[in-house]
Formats: C-alpha cells, structure tokens, sequence
C-alpha cells in the first residue's frame, strides 16, 4: 500500500484508540458502590487563589471498600478541601478529624444502579460513534485519493482494514461495559 493510505490507517487507528481512552477515563469516574480515589479525580481545590487538583494538594486512598481519606499536606487546607468536594456534587459528605478528611461512600439504591448503567451505556455509544466516524472519515479518504489514481483493489484492502479495526475497537467498547456494568450491578 501507498504511504498516504498507510498513514490514513494509522491516523484512523490513532481517533479509534483515543476513543476508548476517553471512554475508560468517564468510565473510572462513574462510582460502583466501592470507594475508589479516583472518584475525586476531577475536583479542583482553591489553593492560595489557585484552583490546583486535589491530588496536587492531597493523599487520596481508600480506608477500605466504602471510606475514601484524603490527607492533606496542609492543615489549612481541610477548610478548602472540604469545601471542593461539597461543591462537586458527588453526593459526598466530608468529614474531617483535624488532620484527615473521610468520605463515607454510601451503598448505591436499586435505582441509582439503573441510572448508572444507561449513564455507562451512553458513554459506550459515544465511543461506538467516535469509532465510526473515524472509520467514515477514512473511507472517504480512501475514496478521494481513488479519484486521484488509487487502483480500486488497494482502496478496497485498504476499506478492509479499517473496518477490522473498526470491528476490534467496537469489541473492546462491549468489553469495557459490560465489565463497568457487572461491577456497578454487583451487591
């Protein structure tokens, strides 16, 4: 094959893979029910008039399989902490002892577990989609440069290869969520 089909397959498998890289990043940040740090991955903490990560100012683990601690590497800085994670809507209640802050996790209801998943079965779809398009778009392509002299046979293997691509990015999608769904299903 050309070198500009061969870099078009490369750019189609590069849009694929940041698909499901964005797709495991919103897909870490929907809880399960278990305390897991990265849950709080999002939150930005006001430090000294900077809106810093709250990794950047903090420990964040996990006490045990319903308690996430965030130890501060300042004291004054549980105020500001605290008042982040309030502010990010997740649903927590912050505690702090003085030196640590403890978030309860609590169990997720029935309900709530049903709403995660479609929220887990949307994500995948969005993927699903960002997957076709880069599919589409590197048909399309293919068919410009058979206008501008590509044996038809080349842009046919060529079309070949992007959709077996396509069709192993779109397994690993249906992996992903249906590992997402039965942890978030697990009691």
């Amino acid at each position: 094959m050309t070198e500009e089909v061969n870099f078009c397959i490369e750019e189609a498998k590069e849009r694929m893979e940041k698909a499901i890289a964005h797709l495991e990043n919103e897909l870490r940040v929907i809880r399960a029910g278990k305390a897991n740090p990265s849950m709080l991955s999002g939150i930005m903490v006001d430090y000294y008039g900077t809106m810093t990560p709250l990794q950047q100012v903090s420990n964040v683990g996990t006490l045990d399989a319903r308690t996430i601690t965030v130890q501060p590497w300042e004291k004054a800085m549980i105020a500001p902490i605290e008042k982040a994670i309030l502010g990010a809507n997740l649903g927590f209640n912050p505690q702090n002892n003085g030196e640590v802050i403890r978030i309860a996790v609590p169990p997720l209801t029935e309900e709530r577990r049903k709403q995660l998943v479609k929220q887990v079965k949307a994500e995948g779809e969005n993927a699903r989609v960002s997957i076709r398009n880069a599919r589409r778009d590197a048909n399309d392509e293919f068919k410009k440069m058979q206008k501008d002299g590509l044996p038809e046979d080349m842009a046919k293997d060529a079309e070949g290869e992007v959709q077996k691509m396509t069709d192993t990015f779109n397994k690993k999608v249906e992996e992903l969520l249906q590992k997402k769904e039965e942890e978030i299903l697990t009691v």
